[in-house]
């Protein structure tokens, strides 16, 4: 039996949130949290550095140092900004966290339970988006390869996909609880309760998320009609969470391949000779999803074997234990891996959520506009050109290829970011909102367009009389002479007549413009023309 000397695994759970304020364009989520009163568990982490008496420690250095000048001020914000005043270096990422939680407890299938320390229950908002994202990270030491195997098969489950014939979700733990301090349950897990679920779906067209979850998200409430919470959230990906996992062994080299495609793609546990899928299908795993960049290495630095596998959903370290820590400063493989790697996976994530959903409030305009309906196509209208301004404040802010100039950080970004489809899926967004954007420009155009013609058919129409009464200065009525009252009733009269016939004009302008363009082709009799004419009269 291998033994995992130190099991670590995060769990991500990216979150679609239902904007505060129709209309608004800079949405400031966290302001909703701080709003709903001490009750709640999460507390502001105020400064990310972590700043005591004016510096911080090493690894908080050496993590800010990691990344490019433009990704340190959107993950700690700019003082430079903030001394000018106003927003100009507002943190465009906050952070709440949660004590409370401080084990989990989970039971697998055959009643076998590990408890776990929860290292860190955090909720990420970031400026001007509509996404949270939930992390959670737990730990364990000493704990059999095959319990580390299902935990990052099974835990990180929103909800059961199907039910086993003995009613257990399926693909889940048996029971996950929440524990505080003193080892009392505060949230347990209801995926045997499958009627919950099902009347759920069929209620509200939207899936029901587990009990231990939604426990830990609250104050903030599941999005479903008559949901009465301040801030609202929907599931935005898939059911099953991201997950970052770390290894330690005395001997990482001894997992067999299959071990470490188990690990990859997230599969159950299996014999260790055994791959879970056929040879032919992972020709390419090694070189497509692992970075081996420190393992399998020789000479007299060599300081212990350790293997990277991303696979987009996943960031995995199988390291050697002994390797985590340098001097107890946290600076080895598991600080990188806790701090850098985990910011990397975070941003990797974030940018997947932020264009997922805005290619949702795309969609959700669309379905909401009615062609012959002014008022749907004026908010339609208004929608589209919000998405496209917050679109490229996305861009401009958060939308970075590169995010360090270190290799190892590098690479796992550019790992992370092409397994996710990221580029692709900016592209799709983007080439969304400029279909939308042309549509509006194409209809601008088709207005301006009809309203010349309107206003051509009344100038010509109006030149007739103009030029008719004004030839030669002639007046047909004399009316200079006669008495006040009368020109001024004259006056009165003309006007609305005059106005009467103008507005009629407009009116029938189409017809009339079409009559024009009858009058203007040869190729057409008399006849055909004067009855263009005549449709004038017809409603």
């Amino acid at each position: 039996m291998t033994t995992i000397r130190h099991f670590r695994q995060v769990v991500l759970w990216p979150l679609q949130l239902m904007p505060l304020n129709l209309g608004v364009q800079v949405q400031r989520h966290w302001q909703a949290l701080e709003g709903a009163g001490p009750a709640h568990a999460w507390r502001e982490l105020a400064d990310e550095l972590n700043v005591e008496s004016g510096e911080i420690r090493e690894r908080y250095y050496k993590e800010f140092v990691t990344f490019l000048p433009y990704v340190q001020r959107f993950i700690y914000g700019s003082m430079a900004g903030q001394e000018a005043g106003g927003r100009a270096g507002e943190r465009s990422l906050r952070v709440f966290r949660r004590d409370d939680v401080t084990q989990v407890r989970v039971t697998y299938h055959g009643d076998v339970t590990v408890t776990f320390d929860v290292e860190e229950v955090a909720l990420y908002f970031f400026l001007d988006a509509d996404v949270a994202i939930l992390s959670v990270e737990l730990c364990a030491n000493g704990i059999p390869l095959e319990q580390a195997q299902d935990t990052v098969f099974r835990f990180g489950r929103a909800y059961p996909a199907w039910w086993t014939g003995t009613g257990e979700g399926g693909n889940c733990p048996r029971r996950v609880e929440w524990l505080d301090a003193g080892g009392a349950v505060l949230a347990t897990s209801d995926y045997e309760h499958k009627p919950s679920y099902l009347s759920h779906v069929a209620k509200h067209r939207t899936p029901y998320l587990a009990a231990h979850w939604q426990f830990l998200l609250q104050p903030l409430g599941l999005e479903y009609p008559g949901q009465s919470a301040a801030l609202r959230y929907r599931q935005l990906e898939h059911y099953r969470m991201p997950l970052m996992v770390y290894l330690a062994l005395d001997d990482p080299t001894e997992l067999s391949r299959a071990d470490f495609v188990r690990l990859g793609l997230m599969t159950r546990p299996g014999t260790r000779e055994s791959l879970p899928y056929s040879q032919q299908s992972l020709e390419q795993f090694e070189q497509e999803y692992c970075d081996d960049r420190f393992w399998a290495r020789e000479g007299e630095h060599f300081s212990g074997d350790a293997r990277l596998i991303c696979t987009g959903s996943l960031l995995a370290v199988v390291g050697r234990h002994g390797d985590m820590f340098f001097d107890g400063r946290e600076t080895g493989m598991l600080g990188q891996f806790k701090h850098q790697y985990f910011l990397l996976f975070l941003i990797a994530h974030f940018h997947k959520a932020a264009l997922l959903s805005m290619s949702d409030e795309l969609a959700v305009a669309m379905n909401r506009l009615e062609v012959g309906d002014n008022e749907s196509v004026r908010q339609f209208k208004r929608a589209i050109r919000q998405s496209m301004e917050v679109f490229l404040r996305f861009t401009h802010r958060y939308w970075f290829h590169e995010v360090s100039n270190q290799d190892l950080a590098r690479a796992i970004f550019s790992r992370l970011s092409r397994h996710l489809g990221n580029d692709a899926l900016y592209d799709e967004v983007r080439s969304e909102v400029a279909d939308m954007t042309e549509y509006l420009d194409t209809d601008s155009v088709r207005r301006q367009a009809q309203t010349i013609v309107r206003l051509t058919v009344v100038t010509i129409l109006g030149l007739i009389g103009t030029v008719a009464t004004g030839f030669l200065g002639m007046n047909l009525l004399a009316e200079a002479d006669e008495p006040l009252a009368w020109r001024a009733f004259l006056f009165v009269l003309i006007l609305v007549l005059t106005g009467a016939t103008t507005l009629y004009t407009i009116v029938k302008s189409k017809v009339l413009a079409d009559f024009l363009d009858a009058l203007s082709d040869e190729r057409i009799t008399w006849r055909d023309k004067w009855r263009v004419l005549k449709r004038v009269r017809r409603p």
